[in-house]
């Protein structure tokens, strides 16, 4: 795992070094779109590029919220054409049926906006969150502005740490992967319980 992540910090270094702002557009989308490339490199590192002096701070903010949104709504898309019909035909596999995903839906429609946003701020969590969304069809428009509320928050922060400490961006490596087990630790958890509880309705 240290060898992938080691890996995929390197793949996030080239592609901003070499596309800027782009880049750093490019890495947020892909890492909102379910695919776990961890903005915990990407924004201390253009932080740090903000700090050597070749990115703008709001400009690399800018970026990378607008990386994170673009992201998204490819994910929720997803989510909407082609999570939901998958899920009907397929989710008894994956122990999810009709009433748990008619759950689903209810909670994205009555919290939707503070699943979203809270969401944003959670290591992996922030990652897929998008796609659940588009599966139970919350409205995009709020999907959007609530995600695009989430992840300003979180690319500022970011961005401003790594812009803060410099050439020691990469310090903060240790403290996210502690946060990324402790949040992936819970949701094993959580999907063992599901999975024990239908079992024992069987």
């Amino acid at each position: 795992m240290e060898t992938i992540i080691t890996q995929l910090g390197q793949f996030v270094i080239h592609i901003i070094s070499s596309f800027g702002y782009a880049g750093v557009f490019l890495a947020m989308a892909i890492e909102s779109a379910c695919i776990p490339l961890p903005s915990e490199i990407i924004l201390p590192f253009t932080g740090y590029m903000v700090f050597s002096g070749h990115f703008s701070f709001w400009q690399a903010i800018i970026a990378a919220t607008l990386g994170n949104l673009f992201g998204a709504l490819v994910a929720y898309y997803v989510g909407v054409w082609g999570g939901r019909p998958f899920l009907k035909r397929y989710g008894k596999y994956f122990f999810i049926n009709a009433k748990e995903l008619a759950w689903t839906e209810r909670i994205f429609e009555r919290n939707g906006e503070i699943t979203v946003f809270i969401g944003r701020v959670l290591p992996i969590v922030r990652t897929f969150i998008s796609l659940p969304a588009g599966i139970a069809r919350m409205n995009p428009f709020k999907m959007a502005t609530y995600t695009t509320i989430g992840a300003f928050l979180w690319c500022t922060l970011l961005i401003y740490v790594g812009r803060k400490l410099g050439e020691n961006w990469n310090a903060l490596k240790p403290y996210f992967h502690r946060a990324d087990v402790v949040v992936g630790g819970a949701i094993v958890v959580i999907l063992i319980l599901l999975v024990w509880k239908h079992l024992k309705k069987r």
